[in-house]
């Protein structure tokens, strides 16, 4: 259906726009704020307006680098009498250094005149026992001119700039600042932003005793508390009824107390009391009232152009109408309202930080909408890759109404809209919403010893959304020391995630649920490996490492007690592949077998030898999960049923001749 010129299509409701263009929207509609002059002391955080400029040189003098004495460069190692100290302040204002004589100077101090190096004290002695009272000292080396000086202008040259517009002031700024003697700063200032909750079911959080069909006003604080956090000033307009005349009489006051964002929490949907967006259109224009997005789809966003009672000037307001729900009103606020806001503010980039997180379990994606996850990220010296990186754990049941998905969260993963499973170990998008550094992993959460935060998800989440999970998942154990103990990367297992992702098709399906890192240890061994069978029930567990003839060589040991059947020839086409490689291949001890409904495979830790092994049982693997789950019709696609199969065998044919032809039909395979 055709959209009209404001993006309506029809009977149909407004079209849905991709965050990313509601984004640009909100963007392409802010103005920075008008610059003004504060305090040094309330500079901090915003973002100067204007070049700063050193009215004097630093330092202001020739300066000592080091605690020390002031030489004469050209007299060298010797004993000489101590004229003057200069110590910071005017200490040995006019004295001055003479050949055959020294001064003492202390860190930052002025360099008497007549001296041209600084000799630091660790290369002096004093002398002892002097006939006078003049104190002497011996210079130990030999120096030469300039050395342990700072000449003037050295750290800042006069007049030059310092800080240009659009940095943003931090302590260290204020400290500059301060040294060239700024103490008026002009700035972007933060907006100023009013907040209203509508509903008629919504009362004050101070409330004690809730009627029926009432619920706290939880939208209101949570954005009050989220603004002053963005250092912006705000405007509680507190909570409105779902009445059409009273919301609009608070959002026109609001208008005309020269705010620069108006934010509003529920009456954004299709209800027949959601006035938000009627009353924004009739005061300005609307860009958009849905996102594509999952939590946040009825958002709001309008342009008001209003005049202020205290001037005649008109005022350009940002308006958003964020959705009732909770998690969907802040996560809309971090993802269109913070960007905004630094925008007016004066950030040359207003962009939330991004990073990338590897996925602590497996998550489902929503089929239509890029989902915003709510979760915790935090950085590890083993990220489950064997090396340093973030590692994302979701914050649990992500129900926009649960504002409980919220707590703790410090980032949002950013999941395109695929209705498939992201196994755990993927790096995926994380925007940062707090602080990365102050945040901790779960300690219930993290797996023992040296095995990597990657975890699988339990076997009755496998579907969702009516979207069916992969249909074999992957579990791969990587057997090391060295990785287990951090002292060197894990080469093979990203290797064999990779093989084993990239192979999914040709396996059914198959992909990689759980990754892992152990020592050499059987009973280490032993506990992953049966809870990922026993608990997990993984489909393939494959175990990297640990094959060999060397004592710490314990894997096979580890998984024969375990397997209740033996595959062996999986390990006849893995031994034959490999020896085309190398003949050490022979020393392979590995093991192969069934647990429960689980097959377990022994492969080498070389990375390249975890290739070759794969593509090896890759025309057979897809079957032997089928089967281990329980098909016994599962065959090869070339198969042909006993009662069809034509004899092959040549004892067969003859025995068919002599015979004549009387026999009963067998089989081929």
């Amino acid at each position: 259906m055709a959209e009209n010129a404001d993006g309506v299509a029809g009977a149909a409701g407004p079209a849905m726009i991709s965050p990313e263009e509601a984004l640009r929207a909100v963007l392409g509609a802010a103005r920075r704020l008008p610059p003004v002059t504060v305090p040094l002391h309330d500079a901090l955080g915003k973002v100067l307006a204007e070049d700063i400029r050193a009215p004097d040189p630093l330092p202001p003098y020739p300066a000592s680098v080091k605690d020390g004495y002031a030489v004469v460069a050209s007299d060298g190692p010797g004993e000489y009498p101590v004229i003057t100290e200069s110590r910071a302040g005017n200490d040995g204002v006019g004295v001055t250094v003479t050949p055959g004589t020294v001064a003492y100077v202390t860190t930052g101090g002025p360099i008497p005149d007549g001296a041209d190096a600084v000799v630091q004290v660790e290369d002096t002695e004093l002398v002892k026992g002097s006939l006078t009272d003049q104190k002497r000292v011996k210079i130990l080396v030999q120096t030469s001119k300039g050395v342990e000086i700072r000449p003037v202008g050295y750290d800042i040259e006069r007049d030059s700039i310092v800080l240009t517009a659009g940095e943003r002031i931090g302590p260290s700024e204020v400290g500059l600042l301060a040294t060239v003697g700024v103490t008026n700063v002009k700035v972007y200032p933060y907006p100023t932003v009013a907040i209203l909750s509508t509903g008629d079911e919504l009362v004050d959080s101070r409330t004690k005793c809730l009627n029926r069909g009432q619920i706290r006003d939880s939208n209101r604080a949570t954005l009050l508390a989220a603004a002053m956090q963005q250092q912006c000033k705000v405007l509680d307009l507190g909570i409105a009824r779902d009445d059409e005349e009273e919301i609009e009489r608070i959002i026109q006051s609001a208008f005309s107390s020269g705010i620069d964002i108006l934010l509003t929490s529920g009456g954004v949907s299709m209800g027949d009391k959601d006035f938000i967006k009627p009353l924004l259109e009739k005061r300005g224009k609307v860009f958009f009232s849905k996102v594509c997005m999952k939590p946040g789809k009825p958002l709001t966003f309008a342009e008001i152009t209003a005049n202020t009672a205290e001037s005649e000037t008109s005022n350009r307001i940002l308006a958003f109408g964020l959705p009732g729900n909770p998690v969907s009103c802040i996560v809309c606020f971090n993802l269109f309202v913070v960007p905004a806001i630094r925008y007016l503010a004066g950030w040359a980039n207003p962009d939330l930080l991004r990073v990338q997180a590897r996925l602590k379990q497996s998550i489902k994606t929503d089929p239509v909408r890029i989902e915003y996850h709510r979760a915790v990220i935090s950085w590890l010296a083993n990220d489950g890759s064997g090396t340093p990186g973030f590692v994302a754990e979701s914050t649990g049941h992500q129900v926009s109404s649960r504002l409980l998905s919220m707590k703790s969260a410090n980032a949002l993963l950013v999941l395109p809209a695929t209705g498939s499973v992201i196994p755990a170990g993927t790096l995926v998008p994380a925007i940062a919403i707090s602080n990365l550094s102050v945040s901790t992993p779960s300690k219930s959460s993290l797996l023992p010893d040296s095995v990597s935060v990657v975890q699988a998800t339990s076997s009755h989440d496998t579907v969702a959304n009516g979207h069916q999970e992969a249909a074999y998942r992957v579990a791969i154990l990587t057997v090391s020391d060295t990785v287990a103990s951090r002292a060197g990367p894990d080469r093979s297992g990203p290797r064999a995630v990779t093989v084993v992702n990239s192979s999914s098709e040709r396996l059914g399906g198959a992909r990689v649920a759980a990754t892992a890192v152990v020592p050499d240890e059987v009973a280490k061994i032993k506990d992953i490996l049966q809870r990922w069978a026993d608990v997990d029930k993984m489909d393939l567990i494959l175990t990297l490492g640990g094959t060999g003839f060397t004592p710490r060589d314990v894997t096979p040991e580890a998984t024969k007690e375990l397997i209740e059947k033996e595959t062996p020839g999986l390990l006849y086409v893995m031994m034959q592949e490999s020896l085309k490689v190398t003949p050490f291949a022979m020393l392979s001890r590995a093991a192969a077998g069934i647990r429960g409904s689980s097959l377990i495979i022994n492969m080498p830790g070389n990375p390249n030898a975890v290739a070759e092994c794969m593509e090896a049982l890759l025309p057979a693997l897809k079957h032997a999960l089928k089967q281990i789950k329980g098909d016994k019709r599962e065959k090869h696609p070339r198969h042909v049923p006993h009662a069809q199969a034509a004899p092959a065998d040549t004892w067969e044919r003859s025995y068919k001749s002599a015979s004549g032809g009387e026999m009963e039909r067998g089989c081929s395979c």
